[in-house]
């Protein structure tokens, strides 16, 4: 028997998960990896910690499904996209890696737009610029850590960290290095151009040689097998940027769909063979099938939210459901059905990590009155983020020109028929998801296949191994009311523009 192993290194959580070439799900093991914040707009993760977290479930895939580590025909990773993870040259981690919601360098892109660089680096990049991605965290660590930029051996993305540690091989893949603002996407290579604008040309020698994600880029070693119970010499695939990963396993890899991705990020994306060069979307990157580019409109201002809310707000109830056997999301499914979108929940900002409208906009309950329950308090959480992913689809609609046949919708949201539900309400389209239970993994397993041949492309791979769930429809009656809920979500946005920079100049002790 041949196996996949697919392993997915998100915002909160380290999963792995084993694949036969029908997409049987095998086995899943995840950890939950801390998040460290050590001031506001922080995010970072320990490195090793995050490598000893992969170790751990690739180790307790093979202990519970008693497969035979021989038999895994390859291995490919995906992880969060932006964010900066520091190899040295001493062979260990420079600092702690910066995950996607990390905000720090928030002014670098506020600064670059303001005198001209943006539109100058969008003509080689075809990207607007994001305060998480490694061209304003470089621009940070040579204005706040210089004595940190000589040590710096090289700038992986989340997932080739990974890889590297797998094989001990060096190579940036392009999925996840054309959304960085570090790659000439005319050319699909490296620019030096770039790096000279941004003023970042000390860190031109750390960026490793490009890949796809198909490739082969290593073989496991004998010390990762050794920590992780691989047999050596496995092949490792160069995987992707978890956004391409999710799209595969939801077979979205389609001109006519959309996919929503609602994790820590609010994803929203379609591929097109060329990219949108109007500036009506803010990211194209090169999609794991070379003849697409990848449309992306995003943020960190998903289901992230609802975590937080879990863990800061509703921990007794968490507590009192685990008692029970019970899970805390079904808890939550069960308070929000009950409650008709024609009533009036406050309306929830979802900008705890980061926002899509203004460098420093914070999350917000808008408009609570004594007779809301926590249940309408959940609610306003469930609707926000659906509110947010709406937000970046109609820019995402505006590039399109053809219609959308339904979203493929994957992330924790995809797990609740009630937010899947209140997804296709508020966008007003289809919503179908798949019968898979990690995505980013299945993802990965799909690009494992096809990278030893087992599958001829990523279309046959996904038609092989996707099973699709049921296709949810927008229902009539309430689509017109979630229009007028939506119009109040972006009037709060409008009337809460001047006091963002008040509140940051707060936090940072600045005259308001």
């Amino acid at each position: 028997m041949r196996y996949y192993l697919g392993i997915d290194n998100g915002g909160t959580t380290t999963k792995a998960a084993l694949y036969d070439k029908n997409g049987t799900e095998i086995c899943v093991a995840s950890r939950a990896t801390d998040m460290i914040a050590p001031q506001p707009n922080f995010c970072e993760r320990n490195m090793d910690d995050m490598w000893a977290a992969n170790c751990e479930v690739i180790r307790e895939i093979f202990e519970r499904s008693g497969v035979d580590p021989a038999e895994v025909a390859a291995i490919a990773c995906c992880g969060h996209g932006k964010g900066l993870y520091l190899w040295g040259k001493d062979d260990r981690p420079v600092m702690n890696g910066i995950l996607s919601a990390d905000n720090r360098a928030w002014e670098y892109p506020v600064k670059w737009e303001k005198d001209g660089t943006a539109k100058k680096l969008y003509e080689y990049t075809c990207q607007s610029i994001m305060s998480c991605q490694p061209v304003a965290l470089l621009a940070w660590l040579r204005d706040h850590r210089p004595e940190l930029v000589d040590q710096v051996k090289y700038i992986f993305a989340c997932k080739d960290y990974v890889r590297f540690r797998l094989t001990g091989e060096a190579y940036a893949e392009m999925t996840d290095i054309s959304g960085t603002n570090l790659l000439n996407l005319h050319t699909r290579e490296y620019d030096p151009r770039i790096l000279e604008l941004l003023g970042l040309t000390a860190f031109e020698g750390c960026l490793p040689p490009l890949r796809k994600s198909s490739d082969i880029c290593g073989y496991v070693t004998e010390s990762a097998a050794a920590q992780t119970g691989l047999r050596p010499g496995t092949p490792v695939a160069g995987g992707m940027f978890d956004i391409d990963a999710c799209a595969i396993a939801v077979d979205a890899a389609d001109t006519s769909k959309i996919c929503m991705i609602a994790g820590t990020w609010s994803i929203n994306e379609y591929i097109r063979p060329q990219p949108v060069l109007d500036g009506s979307v803010r990211l194209n990157s090169l999609f794991c099938d070379p003849a697409y580019y990848l449309i992306e409109e995003s943020s960190p201002t998903s289901a992230g939210n609802n975590q937080w809310y879990i863990n800061n707000l509703l921990p007794e109830a968490a507590k009192e459901a685990k008692a029970s056997g019970k899970s805390i999301y079904d808890v939550a499914n069960g308070w929000v059905e009950p409650i008709s979108p024609a009533e009036f929940c406050p309306v929830f900002l979802p900008f705890i990590l980061a926002s899509n409208v203004h460098p420093n906009a914070k999350g917000s309950f808008v408009g609570i009155t004594a007779n809301h329950t926590r249940a309408h308090i959940t609610r306003s959480v469930y609707e926000g983020i659906a509110f947010c992913h709406r937000y970046h689809l109609e820019r995402l609609l505006k590039s399109r020109t053809e219609p959308v046949d339904c979203i493929r919708l994957a992330g924790g949201v995809a797990h609740s028929p009630v937010w899947v539900q209140m997804f296709a309400d508020i966008c007003g389209i289809a919503v179908q998801t798949a019968d898979v239970g990690e995505t980013g993994a299945m993802g990965c397993a799909i690009t494992a296949a096809v990278a030893v041949g087992d599958y001829e492309d990523y279309h046959a791979g996904a038609k092989g191994m996707v099973k699709l769930g049921k296709r949810v429809e927008p229902r009539a009656e309430w689509v017109p009311v979630y229009n007028e809920k939506y119009k109040l979500y972006c009037n709060v946005i409008n009337a809460l523009d001047g006091a963002w920079d008040g509140i940051q100049n707060f936090i940072d002790g600045k005259p308001v």
